[in-house]
């Protein structure tokens, strides 16, 4: 029965034409947006700022251990621009082969350099979070204050000209809230482990905002400069920081 569900599969991926990526994004959305536009209620701003062709940066906030907040940025590109975007995900989702391969086929990629340089190289929209498991698995106290961001986004602009999309996500703080962490699993496993409240998504309102592309000249040789990319990163991330805080201000109410 397994081999004759794959069967069909591939035939019909053949028929349409379209990657498995591509595929993916036609076939869950519906049930996502089912989800988040009545339930969660989600609006979205600034999509036109998302590039129609060429490779492209989407950085966002992150947060909810649930990576919903991945998920829903990666349908509003779709959506918005007919392509399908790769997500750099957590290590987590590439330690057991029988779950890599899934994820894989809905966009996901590992976290390196390496990575990011080929789906930019093939011209595709890369979506990616700064400030890695420490934004994902922090504490909900902690919400809407940005963590330190990883620089590797700032380098892979320089490398490849791509222009970062700055975005930001509000709503998604309170619909999956975390306790605490388990402090010893990083030394031990390597890897943030978050103690959730709730495993069922809480009704919060999302907004979510994509801001003007920043261009950075195409400069291999500055993204190898640690003091001019943490300086620009450092840049990136206040500018982040200061449009959730205007946002913030701005929403009159969370869960009504």
């Amino acid at each position: 029965m397994k081999a004759i569900f794959k069967k069909a599969f591939s035939r019909a991926l053949d028929a349409s034409g379209l990657t498995k990526e591509e595929l993916a994004y036609k076939v869950l959305p519906n049930f996502f947006l089912e989800i988040f536009q009545k339930y969660l209620r989600v609006t979205t701003e600034g999509a036109e700022n998302i590039p129609k062709r060429g490779p492209c940066i989407v950085i966002g906030n992150h947060s909810g251990y649930m990576g919903f907040d991945a998920l829903m940025l990666g349908h509003q590109i779709h959506v918005s621009t007919q392509r399908a975007p790769r997500i750099i995900a957590h290590k987590l989702w590439f330690l057991h082969p029988k779950i890599s391969v899934h994820v894989k086929k809905l966009g996901l990629v590992s976290a390196n350099i390496e990575n990011g340089l080929k789906v930019l190289k093939k011209e595709q929209p890369l979506l990616l979070f700064p400030e890695g498991e420490e934004g994902n698995f922090k504490l909900t106290k902690y919400r809407y204050r940005l963590r330190r961001f990883r620089r590797g986004f700032v380098r892979l602009a320089l490398q490849t000209g791509a222009p970062i999309v700055p975005s930001i996500v509000i709503g998604a703080e309170e619909t999956h809230i975390t306790l605490r962490q388990i402090k010893w699993a990083k030394e031990l496993l390597g890897i943030i482990i978050p103690v959730p409240l709730n495993v069922i998504p809480l009704p919060a309102r999302w907004h979510i905002k994509f801001l003007p592309p920043i261009y950075l000249k195409k400069d291999p040789d500055k993204a190898n400069d640690i003091a001019y990319v943490t300086k620009v990163s450092r840049h990136i991330r206040l500018k982040l920081q200061k449009e959730i805080h205007r946002q913030l201000k701005k929403r009159e109410r969370i869960f009504l």
